[in-house]
């Protein structure tokens, strides 16, 4: 006789728990975000196992029920419910290698949030790059985002990862990971929804990963695909996943290189000698 299924609970790890809130508090600086204390405090009690996921969301969507003109302005509510439901995915089964799963990973993170959450944008999008000096990366045409995203994951489903090197690895992943986040297949969320799904992705091919690299070089893994993405031939700018390449290796590697965003300001776009206002 064949043993029963089992429901997948959440882990008991305390410190696996702390990584997964750490990852998901310090994604949010993507976007220029906070958790606040409260969402903190949360967590504590969730990693302590006072509290579960579910029981965290229901407190959130109560405490935001009315919200400050503060609230609004730092947007807390985002940052607070999309840590929680990040958190609650890295310590969830993971998804297939389908477009559908990115976006259901956008859907769960940002519903109730926009509008268009698990939805392909319908317009074409650029936003400003301070290490750019203001240029922009060149995102796929929306009219070309399901074509585009099909062949990338089919190209990387129809490739082996038994038997590379450790440097073949680290580019393969980073060049996937550069592809989705050039897409940017969606109107906002877009570098939290790649890590997350490569999280998920990683994971399930039996990596391990450093989810102090979110937490403290979140930032830095934004500008490293920026910095994979952009060129300018005319003026002998190139792509390079050189950076990128490095905080993979830091993050599943245990590798030592320093990630500093200032080392990926393309100083061919500044007056010699002009204040950049990168953060470290």
């Amino acid at each position: 006789m064949s043993e029963e299924y089992q429901i997948y609970g959440e882990t008991i790890n305390k410190a696996e728990k702390k990584s997964y809130w750490d990852a998901a508090k310090g994604l949010q600086q993507v976007d220029g975000l906070k958790p606040t204390k409260y969402l903190s405090e949360l967590a504590d009690a969730n990693i302590d196992g006072e509290l579960s996921y579910g029981q965290i969301e229901d407190l959130l969507y109560k405490r935001y029920e009315t919200e400050t003109n503060e609230d609004i302005q730092n947007r807390n509510k985002e940052a607070d419910l999309v840590a929680a439901r990040i958190a609650h995915i890295l310590d969830s089964p993971g998804y297939p290698l389908k477009i559908t799963s990115l976006k259901a990973i956008h859907k769960e993170l940002f519903k109730d949030i926009y509008d268009h959450a698990g939805q392909f944008r319908k317009v074409n999008i650029y936003k400003s790059e301070p290490i750019l000096n203001g240029e922009t990366v060149k995102y796929t045409n929306y009219t070309a985002l399901e074509d585009t995203l099909e062949y990338d994951f089919d190209t990387e489903k129809n490739k082996s990862y038994a038997g590379l090197t450790e440097e073949k690895v680290i580019r393969r992943i980073a060049s996937f990971t550069s592809s989705i986040w050039q897409a940017h297949p969606f109107m906002e969320g877009n570098t939290r929804s790649t890590a997350v799904f490569m999280e998920c992705y990683l994971n399930n091919m039996g990596f391990s990963v450093d989810n102090t690299m979110f937490k403290d070089y979140s930032q830095y893994f934004r500008n490293a695909l920026v910095r994979a993405n952009f060129a300018d031939y005319k003026n002998g700018i190139t792509e390079t996943n050189q950076y990128i390449e490095n905080f993979n290796k830091n993050l599943l590697l245990g590798g030592e290189f320093q990630l500093r965003n200032r080392d990926l300001i393309l100083k061919e776009r500044f007056t010699p000698g002009r204040d950049r206002g990168i953060e470290r």
